[in-house]
């Protein structure tokens, strides 16, 4: 999800490159030999439905409102909007006419059935390291157990010469992928299970993992430099750190870890957003086994250069301060009048069902971003089959302004110990103005 920037960058790499004189030849990636796949086989769809959960395929597939993997959902890039495709089994609008080998092209190297190259919102970097069993399973679910619908797909709004795609194939010669999967050095077979799952199928470096020059992935592993999985900005908010590190997930325990990924939620924090769809299409459907497998990686990445794996201890100066009325600062006045009610005047909220804000990750994170997103739309908590209650936090864009959120959010990320940096109103205007602009999705309603 949300990594069309790729290729925003990788068009604008292929013309400079077309610029200056030199033109590579255009040779399509080889397919595959056509595998035997029994898709009717009732094993190997159950599996395919699984990896599917594990890809987070239904995320960028399935627009709000429109059917399962039919498309429509928009992705906005900074030159324009394109729309994530139906992939259902239709044979004219989806990909009931693909074969196995047109199949494993598209996700492993990003390319279409006609040789275009597809884009990297597609994050089929991560996919090329999945296994030739997965892949297969994967054609197997889509081809015989979802349900084929007719539904074309959207043009995107970018236009000529940006929206030549040839250009992205210059970004896939030096950025497409590192397949196959390598297992850490020296890993048991559950942190090697869990690293498999946090490269390929789960492609969480995607988001979490910062990007370079042409928005590509800085690392697609854990590596020396500490780099992979140390937290990203994209489409206009953060994906943290996700480090055994201060600044990341330094002080939880891999059975939070785990909670987290199945339920959305733990005593100290919850998803929303972008990572709230992943729990709800995603982990929450991972076996025990496998989200213990992905914790017990995500223990191994050590800190970087810099960072600590603890976390200070917090020191609560803030809440006899409100108890007494003591703190007269407009963002203590805003907090209590608008925030205290849930998350209360010591800054623990409600265990598992309204976060705690003091000593929060995102509530502290360097880059304050998602904390202004989510304050000015709202959210609710992911929907999962293991909670009775999916709590929502009600918008404030509409209720406050720039200068009065920066208050409150400045506030929270410096009480109860925390120590994150002032917001201002600029930084919640900028986010504002994205929020404005952002695209709608394309749901015609299909035709089955």
């Amino acid at each position: 999800m949300n990594f069309l920037k790729y290729g925003v960058a990788a068009a604008a790499m292929g013309v400079a490159i077309v610029g200056g004189g030199f033109v590579a030849p255009m040779m399509l990636a080889p397919r595959s030999h056509a595998a035997d796949v029994n898709i009717t086989n009732p094993q190997m769809i159950a599996h395919g439905r699984y990896v599917a959960d594990l890809a987070d395929c239904a995320a960028c597939h399935t627009a709000p409102g429109g059917k399962p993997f039919a498309g429509g959902l928009a992705m906005a890039t900074p030159i324009g909007t394109i729309y994530s495709p139906n992939i259902t089994p239709d044979k004219t609008t989806g990909i009931g006419s693909y074969d196995y080998a047109d199949f494993e092209r598209a996700v492993r190297q990003g390319i279409g059935k006609d040789g275009s190259p597809l884009y990297p919102a597609m994050p089929y970097v991560s996919y090329s390291k999945l296994t030739d069993q997965d892949v297969r399973a994967l054609y197997a679910y889509f081809m015989s157990a979802v349900k084929p619908v007719s539904q074309p797909n959207h043009a995107s709004t970018i236009a000529w010469p940006m929206s030549m795609r040839w250009p992205l194939r210059f970004w896939n010669m030096l950025f497409g992928g590192s397949g196959p999967f390598v297992p850490p050095k020296g890993a048991t077979p559950e942190v090697a299970r869990g690293a498999y799952l946090v490269e390929a199928a789960g492609h969480c470096g995607a988001c979490h993992t910062p990007h370079g020059s042409f928005f590509q992935e800085k690392a697609l592993s854990n590596g020396p430099n500490g780099v992979y999985l140390s937290g990203s900005k994209f489409a206009g908010a953060y994906a943290p750190d996700l480090r055994n590190e201060d600044t990341g997930l330094a002080g939880w325990s891999q059975a939070e870890i785990v909670d987290f990924l199945k339920t959305g939620r733990t005593t100290r924090t919850a998803a929303f957003d972008g990572m709230g769809e992943v729990v709800e299409h995603s982990t929450q459907h991972l076996t025990a086994a496998d989200a213990s497998a992905i914790a017990a990686y995500l223990a191994t990445l050590s800190p970087r250069p810099g960072h600590t794996a603890s976390v200070a201890k917090l020191t609560d100066a803030t809440t006899a301060k409100l108890l007494d009325n003591a703190d007269r600062s407009p963002g203590a006045l805003g907090y209590v009048a608008t925030c205290a009610a849930c998350h209360r005047l010591n800054g623990q909220g409600t265990p598992r069902i309204f976060p705690a804000l003091a000593g929060n990750s995102v509530v502290t994170a360097a880059d304050p971003s998602a904390l202004i997103r989510l304050t000015l739309t709202g959210g609710a908590m992911p929907y999962v089959r293991s909670e009775k209650m999916d709590p929502s936090m009600p918008e404030f864009e509409s209720r406050l302004d720039n200068g009065q959120l920066a208050d409150i959010l400045t506030f929270v990320r410096k009480s109860w110990g925390n120590t994150g940096a002032p917001v201002t109103a600029e930084n919640v205007a900028a986010i504002r103005s994205k929020l404005a602009h952002e695209p709608d999705n394309y749901v015609p309603g299909g035709v089955d």
